[in-house]
């Protein structure tokens, strides 16, 4: 009992206060977080839409999200944080009720597109704010605790929207709605503003512009890259995964009850994963999630029965938990400071183009050329982000590195839009190693 509380304490005490307030409106947003889950199903039988068809409106909620998460990576760095955290929630509760009223195929798409636009707007400002509040040496457990609570609400959401559906459908548009807004009351209430601006004047010149910055930052857009191929076969279990359980004449409460094994497993093992990978190298973890992964999602050409589809889940879910804590504090370790949001925004573009492509991808080769391309695409598709992390992980290491020694630095000039926070939430202490 002992060594378990003293794991406990490890695992969560000393983070600041700010970061379990975001922690606890992660978690109540995830638990009413239905409508993403069913929404493949929710077109294709209560709206009677084709695969084809649900595949263009999960990839209009792509291209909303797109737009939304550069929009609020900019909003993030110039508006701040807390605004942009709080419109972006107020937004997508609004969307989500419009888009549980909306019928027709093309008014259901555009629903969904601005849906996806504030939902992932939110995202780059998270990041950012998370980042701000926990010192580096604290955010592999903070992202780990995280992440926990996001599966942790999507494994119970999962199950309750399976039995909500049976209801009506619209249930699952009003509570996730509901869930959405007491997030943004949380924020509104408990969060302050994070953002600080740091200019650092270089020996050589003048700062270039952020976005000429991003572009000439290859090491990153190399690991933004392999994030989108990883993303393309992640999404597939919310877009064909759902229609191929249908298919094989598993009902939709059989889906909820088998995707919720993604967040059980999670919930039981997120939170030793730190320990399990800490001084190990993230090129070799990365690569070997995504080989996880790949057999994870390629397996599903066999399944036929739920105990089979449920096993496929748990193996891509040990994948993603390897992938998960690595990639989030390399994207912290390869931001600059005064960049973070738009740096955040430009990795969730990653997911939001996967958001929109998937889907009209995973539709069109499952209904050209069948399931079992789908899924050995899928397979082939983590084989080759093994490779690539494998390669390109060293200058990653070395990107953040040299990020490093300029933050030991002297900052030339520092304007903070907010009281800068107590000790322990420093926004960026530069005496501490990363961990």
């Amino acid at each position: 009992m002992r060594a378990v509380r003293g794991w406990f304490r490890d695992t969560t005490g000393g983070l600041p206060r700010t970061f379990w307030y975001l922690w606890t409106g992660t978690l109540i947003n995830r638990l009413g977080s239905f409508v993403l889950v069913f929404l493949a199903i929710y077109l294709t039988q209560e709206r009677g839409f084709s695969a084809a068809q649900a595949g263009l409106v999960l990839g209009a909620w792509g291209v909303g999200g797109a737009f939304g998460t550069t929009a609020g990576g900019t909003l993030t760095d110039r508006w701040g944080r807390r605004p942009t955290l709080l419109t972006a929630h107020l937004g997508a509760a609004t969307m989500m009720l419009a888009l549980g009223f909306a019928r027709d195929l093309w008014t259901v798409t555009a629903g969904a597109l601005l849906l996806g636009l504030f939902a992932e707007a939110a995202r780059p400002a998270f990041g950012a704010t998370m980042i701000d509040v926990v010192p580096d040496r604290d955010r592999l457990r903070a992202f780990s605790l995280n992440y926990w609570a996001i599966n942790l609400g999507f494994a119970c959401a999962a199950v309750l929207a399976g039995f909500a559906a049976q209801a009506g459908y619209l249930l699952l548009f009003v509570v996730n709605a509901a869930t959405t807004v007491v997030t943004a009351l949380i924020i509104f209430v408990k969060v302050k503003e994070t953002r600080t601006i740091t200019v650092d004047l270089p020996r050589g010149g003048a700062p270039a512009g952020p976005l000429r910055a991003i572009l000439a930052d290859r090491v990153y857009l190399v690991f933004v890259a392999l994030n989108l191929l990883g993303a393309l076969v992640f999404l597939q279990h919310i877009s064909m995964l759902p229609i191929a359980m249908a298919d094989s004449g598993l009902s939709p409460a059989t889906y909820g009850s088998v995707i919720a094994l993604n967040g059980v497993l999670i919930v039981a093992g997120q939170l030793f994963v730190p320990r399990l990978i800490k001084g190990r190298s993230r090129s070799h973890v990365l690569a070997l999630a995504a080989v996880v992964m790949g057999v994870g999602f390629g397996l599903t050409a066999f399944a036929e029965v739920a105990w089979f589809y449920g096993l496929t889940v748990l193996i891509w879910t040990i994948g993603e938990m390897l992938n998960s804590p690595s990639n989030a504090t390399l994207i912290a370790e390869l931001s600059p400071a005064e960049l973070r949001g738009r740096y955040q925004g430009v990795f969730s573009l990653s997911w939001q183009l996967a958001g929109a492509a998937a889907p009209i991808l995973g539709g069109l080769v499952r209904e050209q050329a069948g399931n079992a391309t789908l899924w050995a695409g899928c397979a082939a598709i983590g084989l080759v982000m093994a490779v690539g992390h494998l390669l390109s992980g060293p200058a990653r290491e070395r990107r953040a590195l040299a990020l490093r020694t300029v933050r030991a630095e002297p900052v030339v000039t520092t304007q903070s839009t907010a009281p800068r926070p107590a000790a322990p939430q420093a926004a960026e202490p530069v005496t501490t190693s990363r961990g």
